[in-house]
């Protein structure tokens, strides 16, 4: 991303000595640019806010944790789904959400390659059960920003021929936007950054008619966790990375903006959180099993702040039990910035300070329920 002189950067937000208080937040001035309405019942927080299936299946990974067993999670997802519907059939439950005519996108989320992605049997339950209920593979997009991390994680041998596999940006991707919508985007200037917008890819705002959204279970240095809203925001538009720079974060307060933002918010009908596998520091990556760790299970809903308000624990639990710093620490002893080796190296240190609190300040958009004591949580044993 390109970036001017960063005098405006140092004078906008300096690093100060001590603790960083949670509150307040200063909001920058931002601009919302769409021409699409909200449906009469946008798809987040969808018809179960604050409702969140959790399946849980000490088989459905080998005992290392390498291999997935695609029998376990077809289990597993057929019984999340009977869950969240209260249907009886599997095919009505699907029938809830997405209809043979719709344009379906599946969001996965590639970046944790090769370890912590929407898995391939996952991903390919989800093609199966939209072709049981009449849409036609010609009819589903796998979608993901990247090429290169798509074809890392090399989908196509798990699905049937004519899915489509889409990534908005290749290898020239700052000299190429064709695939952004230069009519849908949220503008503010964060660091005196050349480029001060973020367009939707176009694919979401020109085509598609319903989402299915796959995130994981995964730590991120600059929002704690990311999870369904990170994963269905900063997957779907452009210029996101220009949020965070020199130990600062704006993802407080964009992440939910981003997804806020219409059609993505009415068309995000589904949300499967894939937590077969999780990463418990340095990610959003995964390239090696460092910090990777196995929560053999699987989050249903349609509200995305929900699912990630759990995350959030699930996230800085983890990170206790290893004796790690937690995602809501916000002082300074643990922060260098830009040191992405002494933060590989050491899981108490992080490079930006975490903005976990963007999960409830999503909750303030109307994207869903933040407060524990109003989620309601099922859990299932397979």
């Amino acid at each position: 991303m390109e970036r001017r002189d960063f005098v405006k950067l140092l004078a906008a937000a300096p690093i100060a000595p001590g603790v960083r208080s949670e509150k307040p937040r200063q909001i920058p001035r931002h601009k919302i640019v769409t021409n699409y309405k909200p449906a009469a019942v946008p798809g987040m927080p969808g018809p179960y806010p604050g409702k969140v299936i959790k399946v849980k299946s000490a088989k459905c990974l080998s005992e290392n944790g390498e291999q997935i067993d695609a029998g376990v999670v077809r289990e597993m997802m057929e019984r999340g789904m009977l869950a969240l519907t209260g249907e009886k059939k599997l095919v009505d439950a699907w029938r809830r959400f997405i209809k043979p005519d719709d344009v379906v996108g599946i969001k996965v989320n590639a970046g944790g390659r090769p370890w912590v992605i929407s898995s391939p049997p996952v991903v390919a339950e989800v093609v199966r059960n939209l072709m049981e209920i009449g849409v036609k593979p010609q009819q589903i997009y796998i979608y993901e920003r990247f090429q290169n991390q798509l074809n890392e994680a090399n989908y196509a041998p798990h699905l049937p021929e004519g899915v489509n596999i889409f990534a908005a940006e290749g290898a020239n991707r700052r000299l190429d936007n064709s695939n952004y919508d230069p009519l849908t985007y949220v503008e503010s200037d964060l660091f005196g950054e050349e480029d001060t917008r973020s367009n939707m890819i176009r694919l979401i705002s020109e085509k598609l008619t319903k989402i299915i959204n796959i995130p994981n279970i995964k730590d991120h240095g600059a929002t704690g966790a990311t999870g369904c809203l990170k994963n269905i925001a900063y997957g779907g538009f452009s210029n996101v990375a220009r949020t965070h720079f020199q130990g600062v974060s704006h993802t407080y307060w964009f992440v939910g903006t981003l997804a806020s933002v219409e059609p993505i918010r009415s068309r995000t009908v589904l949300q499967i959180m894939d937590g077969l596998r999780g990463v418990w520091h340095a990610g959003p990556f995964a390239e090696t099993l460092k910090y990777v760790f196995y929560p053999r299970q699987m989050l249903f809903g349609t509200d995305p702040v929900a699912i990630d308000r759990l995350l959030l624990d699930i996230i800085d639990d983890e990170r206790k039990a290893r004796g790690a710093s937690s995602i809501w620490d916000r002082s300074e002893k643990y922060l260098k910035i830009d040191d992405v080796r002494a933060r590989d190296a050491d899981p108490d240190v992080n490079i930006i300070i975490r903005e976990p609190g963007h999960v409830k300040y999503a909750s303030t958009l109307g994207l869903g329920v933040a407060d524990l004591n109003r989620i309601r949580v099922k859990e299932i044993e397979v």
